[in-house]
């Protein structure tokens, strides 16, 4: 099965009528993103749901009764990974993805996801996928930053890209990132809203598990265009074509919010520290930080 099943696929896989499916889209049962009216299942998450819902003693419910280890799981964000570093809080950082950070928290292997994902239904990032995925009881979710996303290309742009359209029409090689990955979603959004698909690009072979893999293959000219922040190209001095702005949030559940790795992040994050590197390091808004996006019963 491909890494984003549509719901045809999905059925095939799970062994049930392809209505069925829907009825559990429409419970906001089953781990799903639509993109351009259509509703794609990251075959990753599926697996994983499945386990989480096995009869037995093993499982989510069971895992979220044991302390998680203290792990940042889910993107690996350029300003996050710096705080962590400086605030001395004793987070390590375990990034491979958005949606792989969901299902680490979910599973009770991380304290906290940051994850950035739009979700094209309710036009909004990451509460929706998290409320699929790990429920309402307990969950938190809180801003850390509005970011801008755009195209980084090589400096002084070569070859005069300008838009997604034209990384196809140029046949620009585009690098693509992991399918868990919330830059993966992004950039399949971002296509199909061009009213183009991943046959009308030239693909290079190789995925990039980070935006800083995606401006070294682009750096040394194993790439010619990849999805990133306006922080990253600022870092390797590469050029950005911005396509829009997300916000990046932090995904826990409510105890591990007490926990002292924690409020020792938060602590530091909310002191002039933060805001002076955000504005170096460029494309990021953090005015909003630490509001509370969502407070689940």
């Amino acid at each position: 099965m491909p890494e984003l099943m549509n719901t045809r696929e999905v059925a095939d896989y799970l062994r049930i009528k392809e209505r069925k499916v829907y009825d559990l889209v429409k419970q906001r049962c089953i781990p799903c993103t639509r993109v351009a009216g259509k509703w794609l299942f990251p075959k990753a998450l599926i697996d994983a749901w499945l386990l989480d819902n096995a009869e037995g003693p093993e499982g989510a419910a069971v895992a979220r009764m044991a302390p998680a280890p203290p792990t940042m799981a889910g993107s690996n964000d350029p300003l996050l990974e710096w705080a962590l570093r400086e605030s001395g809080c004793h987070l390590a950082l375990m990034a491979d993805g958005s949606l792989d950070g969901v299902e680490r928290l979910a599973v009770g292997e991380a304290m906290v996801c940051g994850m950035h994902v739009h979700d094209a239904e309710t036009d909004d990032y990451n509460v929706p996928i998290a409320r699929r995925r790990l429920g309402d009881r307990g969950l938190v979710v809180l801003e850390w930053a509005w970011r801008e996303q755009g195209l980084l290309l090589a400096a002084g742009n070569p070859l005069g890209v300008g838009s997604i359209a034209d990384v196809a029409r140029l046949g620009a090689r585009l690098i693509w990132r992991q399918a868990e990955a919330g830059s993966f979603v992004l950039l399949s959004q971002l296509i199909a809203r061009a009213g183009l698909g991943p046959e009308d690009f030239t693909v290079v072979p190789q995925r990039a598990r980070s935006e800083m893999d995606v401006a070294l293959a682009i750096r040394e000219g194993k790439a010619d265009a990849g999805l990133a922040v306006a922080a990253v190209a600022r870092q390797l001095g590469l050029d950005f074509v911005p396509l829009g702005r997300e916000r990046f949030d932090l995904v826990l559940w409510r105890r591990n919010y007490f926990e002292p790795q924690v409020q020792t992040l938060m602590a530091f994050c909310r002191s002039p520290a933060l805001t002076a590197r955000a504005h170096d390091l460029g494309g990021y808004d953090v005015s909003g930080f630490g509001r509370v996006i969502y407070n689940g019963p």
